[in-house]
């Protein structure tokens, strides 16, 4: 029976895929040769990486992890060149409109993939954010185990850490050699993280904890056997691989670090930011045109705020203003359970106004979790985490509740509109979900269209009236000029040369972000240029294009159409998105 239901499920899992690929509808030849790719593409990927073939559904590799030799990296990147000969070898005139799209955007992917791997990227594989290690520890939390092989694959992929590790930090070894290395000042914070992970007792171990609670069908015998066996793994491969990198970073990798902040501190620095530019915004822009935009934007939403700290009442200027909200005990919580339960209280408002804004509304439900303590302080205010493609775990909005006494509540509706719906989870739940789209472009996130909306999603919460009052307005408000000041901070230190306490006065004097979160938040600029600057130029783009359809369709406007034309293509480049606006205006 067992057997039978394996081969049913392997069975409708490969119809889904053909489905979803056009297979089963009438198709010409050259549309034949492009879903073939692919197709193609799509099977290289998850038998190179496992870990994303379970998070894809697919359950064939769950005992494996990624091989990430310089030898398996260099043959991915050439796999790549093939794909990228194939498509070229395909006639685009040929090609439906909807493939037209898929073609380039799957182009799009596969040039990034190749530009990353010619900058040497993959050499600087870990920041103070994390990286394979947070992720691996996060295992649990990204798995279903139940079933005895489910156990056996996960103890499995325990005792293949120890390699796993030893092959990144070669890799590293690599980086310190021709000179691809972190920040100093970054590298400093990671021995906290990884020594919380090195678990003096090993029932404390995060990655232990699917072992204290088995299904009911699973035998006492059973369940002893795989305790004892996984208690063993954890014991002889992943503790020592966290003590191997731990003793790597304090020993080699810190003092390999380099002093200078910017990313033009590499060998390949200017050529390496101007593709996160590139790659992040999803359009040709300099530093230049970026910092002056970032300054405008800045000053504009400064105006905003004067005018509304003057409708409050309040008796002093904007900075006292900042000072008041992230001092005064109506905007401070005690407990991180109080955090969660406002949180939990505005996503809960929130689902009853969404039907008025969208006529297509995810099946997937999200979910809400505490950031895990070992990444707590050195992780951003909030983050979200995708459901799995199997659908077999939820999207989750994570809070992170360290010094609950510094958190505030009046930018908490913000956050959580950015994080949840009508922001993060619904785009990609719904991304998920599009049945006319290939399996590649149901996993592809443009950073720009993705965070853009998610801002876009902040600004529609004054729309949808969920801003309860003047300080969660300024909350807004307060959010919207953070990722303003990002565009002038992100090429201040990348381009212009800023230090970074010269960055963390910039954010102190604009933000009402306390100097423990902007800190954290410049440390994330340094070690991960560009992206910062995705957010406030993908909103701005949606909101151009939305203020052009008010203006050509007048008393016909339909913000239920307009949502729909944004988002039923899923992640595309801000250029498409343009070009998809205007076809559905003609």
């Amino acid at each position: 029976m067992k057997v039978t239901m394996r081969k049913l499920l392997i069975t409708l899992t490969i119809l889904m895929c053909l489905a979803s690929l056009g297979f089963g509808k009438k198709q010409d030849s050259t549309s034949k040769q492009l879903n073939k790719l692919f197709e193609d593409d799509l099977e290289f990927s998850l038998r190179q990486d496992p870990l994303f073939a379970t998070f894809y559904g697919d359950h064939r590799f769950d005992d494996k992890l990624p091989q990430v030799s310089l030898d398996d990296i260099n043959q991915r990147a050439k796999q790549t060149t093939v794909f990228l000969e194939r498509l070229n070898g395909i006639d685009r005139n040929k090609l439906s409109s909807g493939d037209k799209t898929n073609y380039d955007i799957f182009k799009r992917e596969l040039e990034n993939g190749i530009k990353w791997n010619q900058l040497h990227s993959y050499l600087m594989p870990i920041s103070q954010m994390g990286g394979f290690y947070t992720q691996f520890a996060q295992l649990p939390d990204n798995l279903t185990l139940n079933t005895i092989r489910d156990y056996e694959n996960y103890i499995a992929r325990l005792n293949a850490f120890r390699l796993y590790t030893q092959q990144y930090i070669e890799l590293m070894r690599t980086g310190i050699k021709e000179g691809m290395t972190p920040p100093k000042i970054i590298l400093e914070e990671i021995p906290q993280s990884l020594e919380s992970l090195i678990a003096e007792d090993i029932n404390d171990s995060k990655l232990f904890e699917p072992f204290k609670k088995y299904p009911q069908i699973f035998s006492q015998a059973e369940q002893e056997r795989l305790s004892e066996t996984g208690r063993e793994a954890i014991k002889q491969s992943v503790r020592p691989a966290y003590q191997q990198l731990l003793e790597f970073i304090r020993q080699e990798y810190i003092p390999a670090g380099k002093d200078n902040i910017s990313i033009y501190s590499l060998p390949n620095g200017k050529e390496y930011y101007q593709h996160c530019i590139h790659y992040y915004t999803t359009l040709n822009l300099s530093p230049e045109q970026i910092f002056q935009t970032g300054q405008k934007e800045v000053e504009r939403i400064h105006g905003q705020m004067t005018e509304l700290v003057a409708r409050t009442g309040f008796k002093g200027d904007l900075a006292g203003f900042r000072k008041f909200l992230q001092t005064d005990a109506r905007f401070r919580v005690d407990s991180p359970e109080q955090l969660l339960k406002e949180a939990a209280w505005i996503m809960k408002k929130t689902d009853g106004q969404l039907p008025k804004y969208f006529n297509h509304l995810p099946r997937t439900p999200v979910g809400l979790k505490k950031v895990p303590q070992y990444v707590e302080a050195k992780s951003p205010t909030a983050y979200y985490n995708g459901p799995t493609m199997d659908k077999t775990i939820a999207g989750f909005y994570y809070i992170n509740t360290y010094n609950i006494k510094n958190k505030s509540l009046y930018n908490l509706t913000a956050t959580t509109l950015h994080e949840t719906n009508p922001g993060h989870h619904l785009q990609i739940a719904i991304q998920q979900e599009l049945e006319d789209l290939p399996p590649f472009r149901k996993m592809t996130g443009f950073t720009a269209y993705t965070e853009g909306w998610a801002l876009y999603a902040e600004q529609l919460g004054e729309e949808m009236e969920l801003y309860e009052d003047d300080y969660s307005r300024f909350g807004k408000l307060d959010s919207e000029i953070w990722r303003a000041c990002r565009l002038v901070v992100d090429t201040g230190i990348h381009h212009f040369g800023w230090s970074r306490q010269k960055a963390i006065d910039y954010m102190l004097e604009n933000t009402s972000l306390d100097k423990e979160n902007i800190t954290i938040e410049v440390d994330r600029y340094i070690v991960w240029p560009g992206q910062a600057l995705s957010y406030k130029i993908g909103e701005m783009k949606i909101m151009e294009l939305r203020r052009l359809a008010e203006k050509k369709l007048g008393r016909n406007f339909d913000i239920r159409q307009f949502h729909n034309v944004i988002l039923s293509n899923g992640a595309v480049p801000l250029d498409i998105l343009e070009n998809n606006v205007h076809k559905w205006l003609e």
